[in-house]
């Protein structure tokens, strides 16, 4: 006789009284979606194809009273509990086997202040949602680089982008923030209110309760912005390296550019005979004065000559998606990161090698410059740690079959590894975590921070009901 395999979702439910399931049911104004229900695979899918986790539930809340049943329910019936804002962190924390999915999407409103120059982001809202919005006022907030990105989880862990050299991270601009802990209380959380969750709040990726919404700060961008877009030739790699260390030693704070290495793409703007083959390539902006904006780019141009250059003006919104064809929902993604305290021939010539060796043409070996804003505020200030170093290197491993997984992740471990061992390399960075093998990830990314935001946790969720592998744990007892 066959058997008939229960899946960690219905096992998890079915540990759970039913009379109490229908009792959340009936207070819950949302979704509630149980792994019967026809609603179930699309709802647990999350933008990383290589993710395929069966939570209990999946709540959609249409509101904060929505979040706070779905948190007190998780707890009193002790289910595991996750988050998902946009669904894009790249370690899929949003769903977990077994778990409540404490589902933000529907709560995706912004309201912008253009008199005061604030935005109010729900915490399900994307990067494009914001975007939309804030540039109909000419205004803009730090965010990602992909449209598509959920504002909450890449704020909660930093928040890298276009405007970072000149505002600072995303996290940086935060006002305030909405926040239900684990107790099941909404609190306000700003710097003169509950400051020390505040604090916490900014960088430690949601370990401490679900963010409903956020208030940025804005500043005048756009709406066009001029974009630097130039791919070379591998071969001319170190001349391109060597400028471009060159133009970050004095770069604008208002210019803000990362270098990659990848493989030319099979598209039609590309030449034909040039597709598939090694390449570097650089992508940045610059949102000073339009006439101003050739000289600043002039000396990365002219390092080699370009296979290809898109390199112009454009509007905001299209540099802050245009990157999203590049990450479509339910490819396969696993990325890792780690600061450089200096760019050394070491880390060029292995950014080098892993692009040639990397066993899927869409992955990258990435290196932002940082620096500016981000690193004049002190690193105590809030829980994100990493300010004083100048770089980032972030291994993306980008592919398509689930046959490959083995040698895709491989290849990014491998890759940090080697760098990990160069004299100039140090933490991590929460948003591009890989599976967190490390011994332990949560002191890799939050240093010297580590104690006192294991002190705010065991304050507002001494029982981990948002514990993660990469997040600090409360004290015991």
């Amino acid at each position: 006789m066959g058997t008939i395999d229960i899946l960690p979702g219905e096992e998890a439910l079915a540990n759970v009284p039913g009379s109490a399931v229908r009792s959340f049911e009936t207070e819950f104004a949302g979704d509630v979606i149980r792994p019967a229900d026809p609603a179930y695979d699309d709802a647990r899918r999350v933008w990383n194809g290589m993710i395929d986790a069966y939570p209990a539930i999946v709540a959609r809340c249409t509101g904060v009273a929505d979040v706070v049943a779905a948190v007190t329910f998780a707890r009193e019936q002790e289910l595991p509990l996750t988050v998902r804002g946009g669904g894009h962190n790249v370690a899929g924390t949003a769903v977990r086997d077994g778990a409540l999915v404490v589902d933000l999407e529907p709560m995706s409103g912004v309201r912008v202040d253009p008199d005061e120059r604030t935005v109010r982001v729900e915490g399900g809202a994307t990067l494009g949602d914001a975007d939309r919005e804030t540039q109909l006022f000419g205004l803009a907030t730090p965010l990602g680089a992909v449209s598509q990105t959920g504002v909450a989880g890449l704020t909660l862990n930093g928040g890298y982008g276009h405007l970072s050299r000149e505002y600072g991270l995303s996290l940086d601009n935060l006002r305030s923030v909405d926040v239900v802990t684990a107790d099941g209380q909404v609190r306000t959380a700003s710097a003169d209110r509950h400051t020390d969750l505040f604090w916490g709040v900014r960088g430690s990726g949601g370990a401490l309760g679900v963010v409903t919404s956020f208030e940025f700060d804005c500043y005048e961008v756009g709406p066009e912005v001029s974009v630097l877009f130039p791919w070379f030739h591998a071969d001319d790699t170190e001349a391109v390296f060597e400028r471009y260390l060159e133009w970050t030693a004095d770069a604008p704070r208002e210019a803000g550019v990362l270098a990659f290495t990848a493989h030319v793409p099979p598209l039609e703007e590309f030449p034909e005979e040039r597709r598939g083959e090694p390449a570097v390539a650089m992508l940045g902006a610059y949102r000073g004065d339009p006439e101003d904006a050739e000289g600043v780019f002039e000396p990365l141009l002219t390092a080699a000559t370009p296979i290809v250059d898109f390199s112009g003006p454009m509007p905001f919104v299209d540099l802050q998606s245009m990157l999203d064809e590049d990450y479509p929902d339910g490819l396969r993604y696993y990325w890792k990161s780690i600061y450089l305290e200096a760019v050394t021939d070491e880390v060029r010539d292995l950014m080098v090698r892993y692009n040639e060796a990397a066993p899927s043409p869409l992955s990258t070996v990435d290196l932002w410059h940082l620096d500016g804003a981000v690193a004049e505020v002190p690193r105590d200030a809030t829980a994100f740690w990493h300010r004083d170093e100048p770089f980032m290197l972030t291994v993306e491993a980008n592919w398509e079959e689930p046959a490959d997984d083995d040698a895709n992740v491989a290849w990014a471990r491998d890759a940090i590894a080697d760098v990990r061992a160069l004299s100039v390399a140090t933490g991590r960075y929460g948003n591009f975590p890989g599976l967190n093998e490390e011994d332990d990830p949560a002191r890799a990314t939050f240093g010297d921070n580590y104690e006192r935001l294991v002190d705010v946790k065991t304050e507002y969720d001494p029982e981990d009901l948002f514990g993660t592998e990469a997040s600090v744990p409360p004290r015991a007892g």
